[in-house]
């Protein structure tokens, strides 16, 4: 059987997703409502955030097909996925044509020589416009350095909720055969002309972890047949050579894994047997052969601290709460999150560096679901020095925003050490392109949310890293914080939320030095939230007018990252997440700032 290995890429919230699963419903490899995105953090925020693969059988070919993540963030998932496949669709909302992130998949897989099929979904929308759409990817093409073969890309216009393409637009629209005819016409199939017995040669571009087999590498043969029970070698990228034995072999079919009697050329398959098999090893039949070029994967550009949690609460509500425990849970976490770096030297605390705010959100609330308790210091960016020059990494952001918002946007980012880049308009939404530090962009995104009204979309790529960009002054705010231990009232917050925005509610348990609020004249200040009111010989304490108090600033893992200081932790429990002073006491803050 012929076999073609296709990536889906996109930016994120372009539809590969809802598109991979139609391809699954149409070729019967799946029943309807099951999804790609399986994992419980992905179906909540409606986002793809680990990199799966599927097969579909379509007129007697086996099509692999891997979704991939959309996000900025997880962009290491895509980068090593597109090493082990023949073709990537890139698929482009009609309506908001390129973003960020479709740059930055389509620059890796053009560098890797791929020729992508350009898929302009959600043709349905009001403002689509998929003749400008087409226009602005092959502009995108061209910037990127694309070779005249890569510029020649096939369209095909699709609604992936409804599940049909078409390859004009006036075709009539019916299914995704369209679709799959072009894959089968113009991705390479993988293996023809593969010699079945030539030595093995293969390469894991994921790992699983299954509880009953331990770890399971998801590669790419790219010569010879694999089958369970097989003695193999398995190769650093630096020619470390040690032996191991292949115990069971799997194939996809649909969403599904299933055992196989051997793998050929061409397939991707998952091995279990190995295990300390690593992303980017080679796994080999022949000792003298040289190991497959190494998967390389960007640098982080932020890092923080995650230290036991030693609050006045801390092991109420985690299972896990010890530094032993944190580090056994990271160590598992590097052998298949790529993108992340961890240091142990420290017994207590561990310096993890990662691609982003997100990217260490989503692993900190993996974490307290699985009963881990910890806390976290402020995210910071991660300068280099190159030939004497102090470099920071900067991102490039596009906002689409309604243009009465644009000055408030303008001027924040401009606080921020961001330039305008570019602005187009379309009636009344514009594009804004800027370009500035990361460090200015850490702590925004709630500033934007508030600025637009929820109804801009921000999104952002990392350009590389460039000289530093001097001071920043981001926050406005002093913290508001506990002097007092015990159950906050609705009688004391009554008061304190007049001086700022609240972090808690009434019969919230708190503890001196833990960050109750901030303040909108930006000095620190101690308040006491479990003040009740005196009883007076007029009145009784429980007669009062009614307390009307403001909805509170709910925190957040994410929330928590953005607003933070430098003199602050975030205290993560499996049940809350709370802001508090390094230094507990008044007099241990005015200690350690002499």
């Amino acid at each position: 059987m012929e076999i073609r290995n296709i990536a889906i890429i996109a930016h994120v919230d372009h539809g590969k997703t809802t598109l991979t699963d139609a391809l699954l419903r149409q070729t019967g490899a799946a029943e309807e409502g099951v999804s790609m995105d399986s994992n419980t953090l992905e179906l909540e925020r409606g986002i793809t955030i680990y990199a799966k693969n599927a097969a579909v059988e379509y007129k007697g070919t086996k099509i692999n097909i891997v979704d991939t993540p959309g996000h900025a963030d997880f962009g290491s998932e895509v980068e090593r996925v597109l090493r082990s496949i023949d073709s990537v669709l890139l698929v482009v909302d009609a309506q908001e044509g390129p973003m960020p992130q479709t740059r930055f998949v389509l620059k890796k897989s053009l560098e890797l020589g791929l020729r992508p099929i350009l898929v302009i979904n959600k043709i349905d929308k009001q403002a689509a416009d998929p003749a400008r759409t087409e226009e602005q990817v092959l502009e995108l093409f061209l910037e990127l350095g694309a070779s005249d073969e890569q510029s020649d890309f096939p369209v095909v216009y699709a609604i992936g909720r409804e599940g049909v393409a078409m390859k004009k637009l006036d075709d009539e629209r019916k299914d995704l055969t369209p679709l799959l005819d072009i894959i089968l016409e113009k991705v390479p199939a993988a293996n023809i002309g593969a010699a079945p017995d030539a030595p093995l040669m293969l390469q894991p571009f994921n790992l699983a972890y299954d509880n009953f087999l331990g770890r399971i590498a998801v590669g790419r043969l790219y010569a010879g047949t694999i089958r369970p029970n097989q003695n193999v070698f398995i190769k650093k990228p630096d020619g470390e050579t040690r032996q191991g034995r292949v115990t069971k072999v799997f194939t996809f079919k649909g969403l599904e894994r299933v055992e196989a009697a051997e793998a050929s050329a061409g397939d991707i398959a998952l091995i279990a047997g190995l295990p300390d098999i690593y992303i980017g090893e080679t796994v080999t039949t022949d000792e003298s052969a040289a190991p497959l070029p190494a998967i390389a994967v960007d640098e982080p550009t932020i890092a923080l601290d995650f230290l036991v949690n030693n609050s006045p609460f801390a092991g109420r509500e985690g299972k896990y709460v010890t530094s032993r425990q944190i580090r056994d849970r990271l160590m598992k976490e590097l052998e298949v999150n790529v993108g992340l770096k961890v240091d142990f030297s420290s017994t207590d605390s561990f310096r993890v560096s990662g691609r982003g705010e997100l990217h260490i959100a989503i692993l900190l609330e993996n974490m307290r679901r699985e009963g881990y308790e910890l806390q976290i210091s402020q995210p910071q960016v991660i300068f280099r020095e190159e030939n004497g020059v102090k470099m920071e990494p900067f991102e490039e952001v596009i906002i689409d925003t309604p243009s009465e918002f644009q000055g408030a946007i303008i001027e924040k980012l401009g606080l921020r050490a961001f330039v305008l880049q570019n602005l187009t308009q379309h009636g009344n939404t514009v594009r804004l392109t800027l370009l500035g530090p990361t460090r200015g962009l850490l702590g925004y995104k709630n500033v934007f949310i508030i600025d637009t009204k929820g109804e801009g979309i921000l999104s952002s790529r990392f350009v590389g890293f460039k000289p530093y960009a001097g001071e920043i002054k981001k926050r406005q705010v002093g913290s508001m914080i506990s002097m007092a231990s015990g159950k906050a009232l609705g009688y004391s917050l009554w008061y304190l939320q007049d001086r700022g925005q609240l972090y808690i509610k009434p019969a919230m348990e708190v503890y001196e030095g833990m960050v109750i609020g901030n303040t909108s004249k930006g000095e620190e200040m101690m308040a006491n939230p479990t003040k009740g009111k005196n009883q007076s010989n007029v009145r009784s304490s429980g007669m009062d007018e009614a307390l009307t108090l403001v909805p509170i600033f709910d925190l957040t893992i994410e929330r928590g990252m953005e607003i933070m200081t430098d003199d602050e932790y975030l205290e993560i429990t499996p049940k809350s997440v709370r802001l508090r002073k390094q230094y507990l006491t008044e007099n241990d803050r005015a200690k350690a700032r002499r």
